[in-house]
């Protein structure tokens, strides 16, 4: 067993002894494969020094060591052989040695962490040696993650900085796994989860969004612990960080799985249909081309109550998704997606359902650079499964472009944001050049768009006019010329007709 410290890890101490782990790693992996190593890792040191501190404080209760091994003792079984301690024996065959105990404690744990490690490849030597693996056993080793040394907020912040490092090592992979936390809270804020609601996120990445509404709720004094989470990750690796992400945030009660949240959503209910939600917070992959289209025409959910998506953009599958998840007197959600689902020309149908079905309550444009790793302008849009009666037929539009900061290359929402965007948001009212109310009809007669500039008197484009107008020289240019083509050959079989008579 490792030995105890009493000294109390710093926040710095912390970001600096996981950094540490990664440039380890340097130079023998690319930087987007890090997590799919280190977060094990951490997970597994964490769990073995809970485990000897459960075992000393049962000890000094029983004085007797068979005693302090009882499994009502301890959160989580560690099997014999799959202790850190063990671990630091293995000389040879680290890789081995590592997989067998972290699926020994799987195994020893089915109902609670089925999958947490994920499938990194630490038997390839050739990626991983005995000496780099050896040494990153000895780095973890130098410091002790009882509770006691690390409460369980202050190592789900250091997981989140190094969530964080890792997105900014990774380019545009980032985006599957990290969305921008200040973001995030706000989206938190403005669905106000309560104690006991459930909440759930279709493509959780690291499960930032569902820590989030728990964080708030503590933030608030209110009891968190019987909140609801749930979350599918179409990434296994990513699935199992979540995992990880939620046990070290102190949360266990959550419910993470892996797979294809379009082609087989995980969370039924006991007839087979999509379970709701009181709370859903999503960042959706952006207009990605690779899924089964030709299934959503035959859902078996009935999610394509909007119609169908072209190939080239699954947003508006995700959306449908996301209203049909919603629990339908008391659902919320809160998506952030790129400007171009509110006036999309191909989508126009689609649109205009969803703004005829009155699910939408607000929707919120905001700065360059949200979207991590892309300077591409973000919106949220709120939907309300039943809306007060004085906000039934009406949108709010809030033009939030300036409302963000920009340090080191990276954006963000300082506090004076969010409350600003919050008290727009809560008050449902215009505010000059900020924003303002629509009625249904209103939004009828500007073609069903909902692109902000055309409802916020005097505000700044957001850059979704420019695209409008591309789209749409784009798509009257493909109309012109296969209008062209079509007349060419027309007059060529005319004259081919003529010749031959």
């Amino acid at each position: 067993m490792t030995t105890m410290s009493p000294k109390r890890i710093t926040q710095r101490e912390l970001e600096s002894y996981l950094w540490g782990a990664a440039v380890l790693l340097r130079g023998l992996i690319d930087a987007g494969d890090y997590k799919q190593y280190i977060f094990p890792l951490v997970f597994l040191k964490r769990l073995s020094d809970v485990y000897d501190e459960e075992h000393a404080a049962a000890l000094e209760v029983y004085s007797d060591e068979k005693l302090a091994d009882l499994p009502e003792n301890h959160r989580f079984a560690i099997p014999d052989g799959a202790h850190w301690g063990d671990l630091r024996k293995v000389t040879s065959n680290v890789g081995t040695a590592l997989k067998a105990a972290m699926r020994a404690i799987e195994s020893a744990n089915p109902d609670t962490l089925t999958g947490v490690f994920g499938d990194g490849e630490w038997t390839n030597k050739d990626l991983l040696p005995d000496a780099t693996l050896s040494d990153l056993i000895e780095h973890f080793s130098t410091k002790t993650l009882s509770v006691a040394n690390l409460p369980e907020d202050e190592l789900g912040q250091g997981y989140e900085y190094l969530i964080k490092k890792f997105a900014d090592d990774s380019g545009h992979t980032a985006q599957e796994f990290y969305t921008n936390r200040t973001l995030v809270h706000l989206m938190t804020m403005m669905l106000q989860p309560e104690p006991g609601e459930s909440v759930y996120d279709p493509t959780c990445g690291t499960g930032g969004m569902l820590i989030s509404t728990v964080a708030e709720l503590r933030r608030q004094g209110k009891e968190c612990r019987n909140l609801r989470l749930y979350g599918q990750e179409l990434n296994y690796g990513t699935s199992a960080i979540a995992k990880m992400n939620l046990f070290l945030h102190g949360i266990t009660g959550g419910h993470i799985t892996h797979g294809d949240t379009l082609a087989r959503p995980a969370f039924l209910d006991a007839h087979g249909r999509l379970q709701t939600f009181d709370v859903v917070l999503a960042n959706p992959p952006y207009s990605i081309k690779t899924w089964n289209r030709a299934a959503f025409t035959k859902d078996p959910y009935g999610r394509n109550m909007w119609g169908v998506p072209p190939q080239g953009r699954a947003d508006y599958a995700f959306f449908q998704h996301i209203a049909k998840s919603l629990n339908p007197d008391t659902g919320r959600s809160a998506i952030l997606f790129p400007h171009g689902v509110l006036f999309r020309r191909d989508e126009a149908t689609m649109r205009e359902c969803l703004v005829k079905s009155d699910l939408v309550e607000c929707v919120l444009g905001l700065g360059e650079g949200l979207f991590y790793n892309s300077p591409m302008p973000a919106v949220v849009i709120i939907l309300r499964a039943r809306k007060p009666a004085e906000r039934q037929g009406k949108v709010l539009f809030i033009n939030a472009l300036n409302e963000v900061s920009r340090e080191q290359g990276q954006a963000f929402l300082r506090e004076t944001h969010q409350q600003k965007i919050l008290d727009a948001y809560r008050s449902f009212a215009v505010v000059k050049q900020f924003a303002t109310v629509a009625t249904l009809d209103e939004i009828a007669a500007k073609g069903f768009s909902l692109a902000i500039s055309t409802y916020v008197e005097g505000a700044m484009d957001g850059g979704e006019g420019e695209q409008t107008d591309l789209v749409e020289a784009l798509a009257t240019w493909r109309t012109a010329a296969q209008s062209s083509d079509t007349t060419v050959v027309d007059v060529l079989s005319l004259m081919r007709a003529e010749t031959s008579t």
